[in-house]
């Protein structure tokens, strides 16, 4: 009962109570005898008292269980929103969906259709349906029958029995038997096209109206999931695109000045062995040699690098690991790793600290003459903060910081946590060098 009929009840039942009272002392009281007037008017305040009450609690007792089963709803759809909004990636968020929404009415059987432009399926996604179950089905359905309905008006379509609608088709062999149907409409924005299919109900019985409106708001929940992972694909790729031309940019510039010595040692070697100046000759095509090694360690250990970046949906600090992994070895530098914490950033700030972290390992193998290099990563609630340490030579920092031709790569590394927000500090000297770098984890939140 809603809250405007309970206050009516309220209001309305004392007088109809009186005016029973009253009727009863009307016609009934004079026709029996005196003595029993007074016990038949307390039985009759009684009996009304115990049915206005006894009203009232049982309203009450449904409102209150209506209530609950509200509230049930709320908690289920929330928990439902929070498991699939935590996702980034599109295709782990429709498998969630399928999931969260089998689960959130008791259904056996879930299925997501997503369709294109010209209404056929293009990706068919189930749930509660086991893996050989699954393969004994075989092909993905194409669109025909129900599940070629369009629900952009209706939105939704409920049917107790599947076999008693004529646009109903039959199931393959091997198709788990179902009757029932709910299907109801995704309602992102385009070019998103999706439908929720549930079949089944664990309790045996009918989808209800209470069940279709259940899985309605939670289509709308599942959309803004749907979305955000569309717009986290979309920043993704733009983050990838943009490191790219970073890229190439420092590519351009550093291989530029490799390429350019090779040329001036090419150029010199050629006029010493004109001129039969073998062993200066000599020395110089051991130059060209040190220098293709050189080309040949950094493009090996660059393609290392995109490797590592190429998929931003991953934590920091397993793309890292990933990286040390197959660094060390190709370097033939040991290198040990300590890390505490996990946790996954926006694309733009996961590709720029990881570059960073590999351009400290790059200088490490290219200038500092290390036996041995040291990484740790700490990702704690409020900051990140990792370290690049080496036993080697170390350098002066000042001094090539102010040498614009010796500091491209430490320019390099403070442009990337300026572009994030993120602090960078380098200390060098007889022990080695030091590379520093905290980011605010709150900040990408």
């Amino acid at each position: 009962m809603s809250p405007q009929r309970l206050k009516w009840l309220v209001i309305t039942a004392p007088p109809v109570v009186m005016l029973m009272l009253e009727l009863a002392h009307l016609w009934v009281l004079p026709r029996l005898k005196e003595g029993t007037h007074r016990i038949v008017v307390d039985v009759l305040v009684v009996l009304g008292a115990m049915l206005f009450y006894g009203l009232l609690c049982a309203v009450s007792d449904k409102n209150q269980s209506r209530l609950q089963r509200k509230n049930d709803e709320l908690e289920a759809l929330h928990s439902a929103s929070l498991a699939i909004a935590a996702e980034l990636s599109l295709e782990a968020v429709l498998q969630r969906v399928a999931d969260q929404a089998r689960q959130l009415i008791g259904a056996r059987y879930c299925a997501l259709a997503i369709y294109g432009e010209d209404r056929n399926i293009e990706a068919f996604l189930t749930s509660g349906i086991d893996e050989e179950t699954r393969k004994n089905i075989g092909d993905l359905p194409v669109g025909k029958g129900l599940l070629g309905l369009t629900l952009d008006r209706a939105e939704s379509l409920r049917l107790h029995d599947l076999g008693d609608d004529p646009r109903s088709v039959g199931f393959p062999p091997g198709h788990p038997e179902m009757r029932s149907l709910l299907a109801v409409r995704i309602p992102a924005p385009a070019p998103f096209r999706g439908n929720l299919y549930l079949s089944e109900k664990l309790d045996g019985g009918p989808f209800t109206d209470e069940d279709q409106g259940i899985v309605r708001r939670f289509a709308i929940q599942a959309a803004i999931a749907v979305d955000n992972a569309r717009l986290h694909r979309q920043v993704a790729g733009l983050a990838t695109a943009e490191e790219r031309l970073r890229l190439a940019r420092e590519l351009h510039d550093d291989r530029a000045q490799i390429l350019a010595f090779v040329k001036t040692e090419a150029e010199v070697t050629k006029e010493h062995l004109r001129q039969n100046r073998h062993d200066l000759a000599a020395e110089h095509l051991d130059k060209l040699s040190g220098a293709a090694r050189e080309v040949y360690a950094d493009v090996r250990e660059d393609i290392l690098s995109l490797r590592s970046v190429a998929d931003p949906n991953g934590d920091l600090v397993g793309s890292l690991r990933s990286f040390v992994d197959r660094w060390q070895t190709q370097a033939n530098l040991p290198v040990r790793l300590a890390t505490s914490g996990t946790s996954r950033f926006s694309a733009e700030v996961h590709v720029q600290l990881l570059r960073v972290l590999q351009e400290a390992l790059t200088n490490v193998r290219k200038h500092a003459r290390a036996t041995e290099a040291r990484v740790c990563v700490d990702v704690g609630d409020d900051r990140l903060k990792a370290v690049v340490e080496d036993d080697g030579v170390g350098f002066d920092v000042s001094a090539v910081q102010g040498n614009p031709s010796l500091s491209f790569g430490l320019a390099t590394m403070e442009e990337r946590c300026r572009s994030v927000g993120a602090g960078l500090t380098i200390e060098s000297g007889q022990a080695g060098t030091r590379v520093q770098i905290e980011y605010p984890v709150a900040s990408d939140v």
